[in-house]
Protein backbone atom coordinates (compact mmCIF):
# COMPACT_ATOMS: atom_id res chain seq x y z
CA UNK A 1 0.00 0.00 0.00
CA UNK A 2 1.46 3.53 -0.76
CA UNK A 3 -0.73 6.64 -0.26
CA UNK A 4 1.64 9.36 -0.96
CA UNK A 5 2.33 12.26 0.03
CA UNK A 6 2.99 13.80 -2.67
CA UNK A 7 0.78 15.94 -4.58
CA UNK A 8 -1.89 13.52 -6.99
CA UNK A 9 -1.05 15.67 -10.40
CA UNK A 10 2.67 14.14 -10.02
CA UNK A 11 1.41 10.85 -10.77
CA UNK A 12 1.36 9.53 -13.55
CA UNK A 13 -2.06 7.25 -14.87
CA UNK A 14 -0.81 4.16 -13.57
CA UNK A 15 0.19 5.49 -10.51
CA UNK A 16 -3.19 7.63 -9.54
CA UNK A 17 -4.84 4.62 -10.10
CA UNK A 18 -3.06 2.17 -7.94
CA UNK A 19 -3.02 5.63 -5.30
CA UNK A 20 -6.89 5.60 -5.98
CA UNK A 21 -7.29 2.23 -4.92
CA UNK A 22 -5.16 1.52 -2.04
CA UNK A 23 -6.81 4.51 -0.47
CA UNK A 24 -10.02 2.77 -1.13
CA UNK A 25 -7.88 -0.07 0.73
CA UNK A 26 -6.81 1.94 3.27
CA UNK A 27 -10.56 3.63 4.27
CA UNK A 28 -11.94 -0.49 4.45
CA UNK A 29 -9.47 -1.15 6.95
CA UNK A 30 -10.14 2.13 9.24
CA UNK A 31 -13.68 1.15 8.39
CA UNK A 32 -12.59 -2.05 10.33
CA UNK A 33 -14.42 -3.89 6.72
CA UNK A 34 -11.41 -6.01 6.17
CA UNK A 35 -9.03 -8.00 8.94
CA UNK A 36 -6.25 -7.64 5.76
CA UNK A 37 -3.42 -4.51 6.25
CA UNK A 38 -4.82 -3.79 9.54
CA UNK A 39 -1.38 -3.13 10.48
CA UNK A 40 -0.19 -1.33 7.56
CA UNK A 41 2.57 0.97 8.43
CA UNK A 42 1.60 3.93 5.89
CA UNK A 43 -2.19 3.77 8.14
CA UNK A 44 -0.41 5.52 11.36
CA UNK A 45 -0.81 8.90 10.28
CA UNK A 46 -4.84 8.69 9.63
CA UNK A 47 -5.16 6.54 12.93
CA UNK A 48 -3.31 9.51 14.56
CA UNK A 49 -5.90 12.39 13.40
CA UNK A 50 -8.97 12.60 15.49
CA UNK A 51 -11.50 11.22 12.79
CA UNK A 52 -9.84 8.92 10.12
CA UNK A 53 -12.31 8.26 8.39
CA UNK A 54 -13.10 11.77 7.39
CA UNK A 55 -9.07 12.09 6.99
CA UNK A 56 -8.65 9.17 4.41
CA UNK A 57 -12.29 10.74 3.04
CA UNK A 58 -10.31 13.87 2.41
CA UNK A 59 -7.16 11.93 1.10
CA UNK A 60 -9.19 10.34 -1.74
CA UNK A 61 -11.95 13.24 -2.68
CA UNK A 62 -7.99 15.01 -3.75
CA UNK A 63 -7.21 12.05 -5.82
CA UNK A 64 -10.51 12.03 -7.50
CA UNK A 65 -10.45 16.13 -8.01
CA UNK A 66 -7.28 15.12 -10.15
CA UNK A 67 -8.43 12.05 -11.87
CA UNK A 68 -11.59 14.58 -12.97
CA UNK A 69 -8.98 16.86 -14.30
CA UNK A 70 -7.42 14.31 -16.41
CA UNK A 71 -11.43 13.50 -17.87
CA UNK A 72 -11.01 10.16 -15.94
CA UNK A 73 -14.41 9.02 -14.18
CA UNK A 74 -13.46 7.74 -10.43
CA UNK A 75 -16.68 7.10 -8.65
CA UNK A 76 -16.97 9.16 -5.67
CA UNK A 77 -19.83 7.43 -4.06
CA UNK A 78 -17.12 5.16 -2.95
CA UNK A 79 -15.76 7.67 -0.37
CA UNK A 80 -17.40 6.89 3.18
CA UNK A 81 -16.73 10.29 5.09
CA UNK A 82 -15.79 12.84 1.65
CA UNK A 83 -15.64 16.26 2.79
CA UNK A 84 -17.74 18.83 2.54
CA UNK A 85 -22.05 19.03 3.12
CA UNK A 86 -21.56 21.62 6.09
CA UNK A 87 -18.74 19.07 7.93
CA UNK A 88 -15.88 20.55 8.99
CA UNK A 89 -12.87 21.11 7.54
CA UNK A 90 -10.31 17.85 7.89
CA UNK A 91 -7.39 19.18 10.03
CA UNK A 92 -3.81 18.77 7.85
CA UNK A 93 -1.64 15.67 8.39
CA UNK A 94 2.31 16.85 8.88
CA UNK A 95 5.08 15.23 6.86
CA UNK A 96 8.50 15.42 6.97
CA UNK A 97 10.45 17.08 4.32
CA UNK A 98 12.83 14.10 4.22
CA UNK A 99 9.56 11.71 4.24
CA UNK A 100 8.96 13.64 0.96
CA UNK A 101 12.15 13.65 -0.52
CA UNK A 102 12.10 9.52 0.09
CA UNK A 103 8.58 9.38 -1.72
CA UNK A 104 10.18 11.57 -4.63
CA UNK A 105 13.06 9.63 -5.35
CA UNK A 106 10.84 6.36 -5.34
CA UNK A 107 8.47 8.30 -7.56
CA UNK A 108 10.76 9.53 -9.82
CA UNK A 109 12.50 5.59 -10.64
CA UNK A 110 8.49 4.61 -11.71
CA UNK A 111 8.02 7.22 -13.89
CA UNK A 112 11.31 7.07 -15.70
CA UNK A 113 10.19 3.20 -16.36
CA UNK A 114 6.98 3.78 -16.86
CA UNK A 115 6.24 6.96 -18.27
CA UNK A 116 9.67 9.08 -18.41
CA UNK A 117 7.97 12.28 -19.87
CA UNK A 118 5.92 13.01 -16.56
CA UNK A 119 9.21 12.72 -14.65
CA UNK A 120 10.65 15.89 -15.23
CA UNK A 121 7.65 18.03 -13.34
CA UNK A 122 8.91 16.21 -10.21
CA UNK A 123 12.65 15.68 -11.14
CA UNK A 124 12.63 20.02 -11.56
CA UNK A 125 10.80 21.05 -8.59
CA UNK A 126 12.82 23.05 -6.29
CA UNK A 127 10.11 22.61 -3.53
CA UNK A 128 8.08 19.08 -3.83
CA UNK A 129 4.36 20.08 -3.40
CA UNK A 130 2.44 17.83 -0.79
CA UNK A 131 -1.29 15.98 -1.64
CA UNK A 132 -3.76 18.82 -0.09
CA UNK A 133 -4.32 16.99 2.99
CA UNK A 134 -0.15 17.20 4.13
CA UNK A 135 1.84 20.02 5.09
CA UNK A 136 5.51 20.04 5.29
CA UNK A 137 7.53 19.93 7.84
CA UNK A 138 11.42 20.05 8.92
CA UNK A 139 12.48 16.44 9.64
CA UNK A 140 13.85 13.11 8.67
CA UNK A 141 12.20 9.89 6.92
CA UNK A 142 8.66 9.18 8.74
CA UNK A 143 9.54 6.03 10.98
CA UNK A 144 6.54 4.21 8.97
CA UNK A 145 8.16 4.40 6.10
CA UNK A 146 10.32 1.38 5.24
CA UNK A 147 13.88 1.58 4.15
Amino acid sequence: MRLWSLAPDYLDRQGLTACWREALLAQAVLAGRTKGYRNHPQLVRFRATPDPLAAVGAYLAAVADEATDRGYSYDRGRILDAPGDGRPPVPRIAVTDGQLEVERAHLLAKLHVRTPERAGALADADVVRTHPLFTTVPGPREDWERA
